[in-house]
């Protein structure tokens, strides 16, 4: 008896330690979150159920009054408006590019090195410095008016930042240049995974470029493409730093480019209602939430699927 106990103790010890093992490296990464993630969006949820200034305990308590000014706010429903295009802009925009340049810098052109750095060099330049730069070179005097003047193309100057018309392009324009460099990236990266065994094979065949790509890249590229564009979809929901900085809480809702992000902060900080902020803060997170849970049921659910193994079912 003491022989066939020996084995299952010896498993189970090592199933301890190993458990053991991942609560110690797992529990600074867990602390973490809980302190910067979950312990914020309680404190939000907690403080919108109150009219509170920001200082003291909150003992104006207002049920779901934030709330339901929140969802009736004619302001709120343009803003959100507001990043449901510019969503929509970016996924349809920045995709295409980002393919594009992405199939043309994978192939072995002169001085495709430099142009792989030039095309990422605005992703990582500081939101700061890129809103700076722009609502400088985009005043009414600025360099782009003075450019198409320079040009012959004087007939073309406009106020690129204050026209409701042009504002929201403008944005879009800047947002492209600012974030296509990570999308390229990204979509080389995938490129490098395809076997080029699969492309020589295909121009054996017969296939033309556009057919292999159009038949093969791209399907192959899928799983890439729905990655980044769960990110752009996030990221726009969440605008905030060019917005503020480019056209500020004042002018972007004037011209038009005021978000979420914006609202929250004239609504909430800057009117001294932190209660109303943080309301506004939990709508931003559940619409976030529901958004990424229906893009991973229908959209990543392939994905997810195939990085599923038996052994950790």
């Amino acid at each position: 008896m003491s022989d066939t106990l020996a084995p299952r103790r010896a498993a189970a010890r090592r199933r301890g330690r190993t458990r053991l093992e991942i609560a110690v490296l797992s529990a600074p990464a867990v602390i973490v979150f809980l302190a910067f993630v979950i312990l914020p969006v309680a404190l939000a949820a907690y403080y919108g159920f109150y009219r509170w200034k920001g200082y003291g305990d909150p003992t104006d308590w207002v049920g779901l009054n934030n709330y339901r000014l929140i969802l009736t706010d004619p302001a709120f429903h343009d803003v959100l408006w507001h990043n449901g295009l510019i969503l929509v802009l970016s996924l349809a925009v920045q995709g295409p590019l980002a393919i594009g340049l992405a199939l043309l810098l994978n192939r072995r052109i002169r001085g495709r090195s430099t142009i792989r750095v030039l095309v990422f060099v605005p992703y990582i330049i500081s939101e700061v410095i890129v809103g700076t730069g722009w609502s400088l070179m985009l005043q009414s005097d600025g360099a782009v008016n003075g450019l198409l003047r320079a040009t012959g193309l004087g007939s073309l100057e406009a106020d690129w930042i204050s026209d409701p018309d042009l504002a929201l392009w403008t944005l879009m324009a800047v947002i492209t240049w600012k974030y296509l460099g990570f999308a390229v990236i990204l979509m080389l990266a995938g490129l490098q995974s395809v076997p080029d065994e699969i492309f020589e094979a295909a121009q054996i065949d017969g296939a033309s470029y556009w057919q292999i790509q159009r038949r093969i890249t791209l399907p192959l590229l899928g799983p890439t493409v729905r990655i980044w564009a769960f990110l752009s979809i996030i990221g726009s929901l969440q605008l905030f730093d060019l917005v503020y900085i480019i056209w500020g809480q004042y002018v972007s809702g004037t011209a038009g480019t005021s978000t979420m992000a914006i609202y929250m902060l004239a609504q909430g900080r800057n009117a001294g209602n932190y209660g109303y902020g943080s309301a506004v803060a939990v709508v931003m997170f559940v619409i976030s939430l529901v958004v990424a849970l229906i893009y991973q049921r229908f959209v990543l659910r392939r994905d997810l699927r195939g990085a599923v193994t038996e052994g950790t079912v």
